[in-house]
């Protein structure tokens, strides 16, 4: 009977019934999906908003991979082959773990390596996600090289989300992450 009563109280408290707040009342939670925009839905390419997020997920998934490949070697560092099969493999994996989360009115990517994760809202996985991740680590790949990548991997996981994200050109640059840059100042005409 123990048993029974465990898994009930376990199940009912997981499910919501039977909770209650300070005052005896029923306590009940209202948790809706995030609403994306025609953009987050459609495009073919990552939202500009998500890209910053976009990115550590992917030097977070590239640094794992080649962990665990130099793991597996036994040996520090991988040889070229080695390496660029890693960086292949890891653009080319499912992402299926990725999804969007709206915290505190935001809307943000969620998944492994990402913070910020609330386990009481819903993330939207699958749809565009998955081949935006891929799409967006295959293009990191072909602009900086896979040496160049394997090369920031062996300095640290900082150096290759300042490689990857922060660098002039990346996703979460300074003045990409506040919004539009600022206008220039008009010179004056003599």
């Amino acid at each position: 009977m123990q048993p029974v009563l465990a898994v009930w109280l376990a199940l009912s408290l997981l499910a919501g019934t039977g909770a209650q707040d300070m005052c005896g009342e029923p306590s009940t939670r209202s948790i809706s999906a995030p609403q994306l925009s025609p953009e987050e839905r459609l495009s073919p390419h990552m939202p500009e908003s998500l890209r910053c997020d976009a990115c550590h997920a992917i030097a977070f998934q590239i640094e794992e991979q080649l962990r665990r490949a130099e793991g597996k070697v036994g040996r520090k560092a991988l040889s070229e082959s080695d390496y660029v099969e890693v960086l292949e493999r890891s653009c080319s994996q499912g992402w299926e773990s990725y999804g969007v989360q709206e915290l505190d009115g935001e809307k943000r990517l969620a998944g492994p390596g990402l913070p910020r994760q609330e386990p009481m809202t819903v993330m939207v996985t699958g749809g565009p996600w998955p081949g935006r991740l891929s799409k967006m680590c295959h293009g990191y790949v072909g602009e900086q090289g896979e040496a160049q990548i394997y090369g920031a991997h062996r300095r640290g996981p900082a150096a290759l989300r300042e490689l990857l994200c922060h660098g002039d050109k990346g996703p979460c640059a300074g003045g990409k992450a506040g919004g539009p840059s600022p206008p220039k100042a008009l010179q004056n005409e003599l």
